[in-house]
């Protein structure tokens, strides 16, 4: 998990980028919190909140890729809870392998058999 934040290639599920919005959002009300009424509170403010968005808006462009959309698609007004239900892609997509890993024999190739 959290395997290159600052990149925009790949695909991360579901769980990642929910856990992404909330450090983001822990992040920028504790900044803001701590950094009024100082001197310095401006500059560091807008350069921890640039930072972050820059990886809040990778981790949203990967998690675009993941159900099979461009990442340009995170910027439609509310369309971010649509990436938190909806399912990823469960196998390879045009942006790569399932973050998920392989689950099944459908996935494998293999067929399970019944002992006993």
């Amino acid at each position: 998990m959290f395997k290159d934040p600052f990149s925009f290639k790949g695909r991360i599920r579901r769980l990642e980028y929910l856990i992404t919005i909330v450090i983001y959002c822990v992040v920028y009300f504790s900044l803001w919190f701590l950094t009024r009424g100082t001197s310095y509170g401006t500059e560091v403010f807008w350069s921890m909140f640039l930072i972050s968005s820059y990886i809040f808006i990778a981790q949203g462009t990967k998690r675009c890729h993941d159900i099979g959309v461009n990442g340009f698609y995170q910027f439609i007004p509310f369309y971010f809870f649509w990436l938190i239900i909806e399912d990823g892609i469960p196998k390879k997509n045009k942006y790569g392998l399932n973050p998920k890993g392989l689950k099944g024999p459908e996935e494998t190739g293999k067929i399970r058999q019944n002992e006993g």
